[in-house]
């Protein structure tokens, strides 16, 4: 296939999923090999986001995804008539902050460092999508391990946990509370 005609074929594979599309996956739909196939993507990232305004590419991790510029977010949320984009509460952010730098971590760990109980908190960032359940802890009771998922990626405005803010050893925890988290998702 010609490189224009792969670039056609990427773009219409990331529109067509409306999910992360994970490079293998491109690579074995495209018949390329898998440095060829993210070769490809972040050529035609760079490209397709140069050009467009209103549509860009997003890296996740191994993942590529159209989506909707943050530029229109107001726009696409008054088309889905979203009513709101309820921001996280402090004890979310907490957990939300714990989960992203220490992952996987059990609710005993999250709650040891809180203080407080964080069930619900777990719960209401799971069904936010922003942490999952990534398993279970070989000890008694086998208590379930959380981490983040593509979707606090996106939220984040980030590919990869490599690029969180660092934290330094002398950092207080009321410093972590500074830290510019965004929960709004760019449809």
């Amino acid at each position: 296939m010609q490189k224009q005609s792969l670039k056609g074929a990427l773009q219409a594979l990331l529109f067509a999923s409306g999910e992360p599309l994970s490079i293998d996956r491109i690579a074995q739909v495209l018949a390329l090999s898998p440095q060829q196939a993210e070769s490809l993507a972040l050529e035609e990232q760079e490209a397709f986001n140069a050009q467009n305004e209103g549509i860009q590419i997003l890296r996740l991790e191994d993942s590529f995804q159209m989506c909707s510029a943050p530029l229109y977010a107001e726009q696409v949320r008054n088309l889905l008539e979203i009513k709101h984009n309820a921001p996280l509460s402090q004890a979310a952010l907490e957990v939300l902050a714990i989960v992203a730098y220490n992952q996987p971590v059990t609710k005993a760990f999250v709650e040891q460092i809180r203080g407080v109980d964080s069930s619900g908190v777990l719960n209401s960032l799971s069904q936010k999508a922003l942490i999952e359940e990534q398993g279970r802890l070989e000890l008694p009771g086998r208590p379930l391990l959380y981490g983040t998922t593509a979707n606090f990626l996106r939220c984040m405005g980030i590919s990869s946990l490599e690029e969180l803010p660092s934290l330094r050893a002398e950092t207080a925890p009321s410093k972590m509370e500074e830290t510019p988290l965004q929960t709004e998702t760019a449809s």
